[in-house]
């Protein structure tokens, strides 16, 4: 298969190595025509994935037109909010994509202004390709250094298992499922909550406040999440659970790093403005706020993060808050 991959940030690049072993054709297209260069030259992402080669049969590009020419399969890893950008400026040069049948999302997050998903943005500039997402607990380093990782490709049809097995080898096990609303939710929740994760770890709550924390926000992730239109069973997988439990530990994780950073005084403006690479759970956070707020959802985990977010309590105010909210029997949201 002949896959292209859309943005060379860490995960991008992995997924081109992870691609590239399972013997696939693979191109990787950078945003910027500096880092296409770069890569070309160095075969190595030192900005975001330094210490893994780039073989030189992964072709690096940064014109779109050429690439599109021999891509089966486009895999979206650019951030959320460039996504529909991006595949409109594929959809403007489809006469050249004659073989393109598949769209994958690899970004975790929420369109600014419609609130819609990666694969409902998919659907909007593809209505005529498969679409689908690939999700789960994968940090890029692992998967570049091909370290045993288990994902769920969410993806509609009779072409899902071929294309599961197609992705999949001795170092990445996919399992399939029709839910990519369920997956990317449980993807874009995560994030969120590993803020607050992280918030923990800031303050120094200890190992039974993480345990409680984690447990309650599942509870909440599925509360949220069936209402928001996934399916139940779905956040009790690799997308829900299983990618929250490493994002909320993961010492790599950019959310949770986040909340810790927030614990001990940082703002939310400092932290970002000192990445390159983007935080998706800020801005996942203020949507969600909004969607549940529109619902009348209870989930007041979410909610207090977006509260300290947007600078409206200070960390400890709002594990006050939680610590202090009506008791009621644990199956309660």
């Amino acid at each position: 298969m002949n896959c292209l991959l859309l943005g060379a940030g860490a995960w991008g690049t992995a997924m081109a190595l992870h691609l590239h072993r399972c013997g696939h054709a693979v191109a990787l297209a950078p945003r910027r025509l500096e880092q296409a260069l770069e890569l070309a030259s160095e075969r190595e992402n030192k900005d975001y994935l330094p210490g893994y080669s780039l073989p030189h049969s992964i072709q690096i590009g940064s014109e779109l037109m050429p690439l599109l020419m021999e891509a089966e399969a486009l895999f979206f890893a650019t951030p959320a909010k460039a996504l529909r950008q991006m595949a409109e400026a594929v959809a403007n040069q489809r006469k050249d994509a004659w073989q393109l049948r598949y769209t994958i999302a690899l970004c975790k997050g929420v369109e600014q202004g419609s609130h819609k998903l990666p694969c409902e943005v998919l659907d909007d500039v593809f209505p005529d390709l498969i679409n689908g997402v690939l999700s789960g607990p994968t940090f890029a380093h692992e998967v570049a250094g091909e370290k045993p990782t288990a994902v769920v490709l969410a993806m509609r049809g009779e072409v899902a298992p071929g294309f599961q097995s197609a992705v999949s080898n001795g170092s990445m096990r996919a399992y399939w499922t029709e839910d990519r609303k369920g997956v990317e939710l449980g993807a874009t929740l995560k994030n969120i909550y590993a803020i607050g994760a992280g918030i923990c770890d800031g303050l120094d709550l200890g190992a039974n406040a993480k345990a409680a924390y984690i447990t309650r926000v599942l509870q909440e992730m599925v509360t949220v999440g069936v209402a928001l239109g996934g399916q139940r069973e779905t956040f009790f997988g690799l997308s829900g659970f299983g990618d929250l439990v490493a994002t909320c530990h993961g010492p790599n994780s950019r959310n949770r790093t986040l909340g810790f950073e927030l614990a001990k005084g940082s703002s939310v403006e400092a932290i970002l403005a000192s990445r390159k690479s983007v935080t998706e759970g800020v801005t996942a956070c203020a949507h969600l706020a909004e969607w549940c707020l529109e619902r009348e959802l209870e989930a007041p985990i979410l909610l207090e993060i977006q509260s300290v977010l947007a600078g409206k309590k200070e960390p400890a105010a709002a594990l006050r808050s939680l610590m202090t909210r009506s008791l009621k029997p644990e199956t309660a949201k």
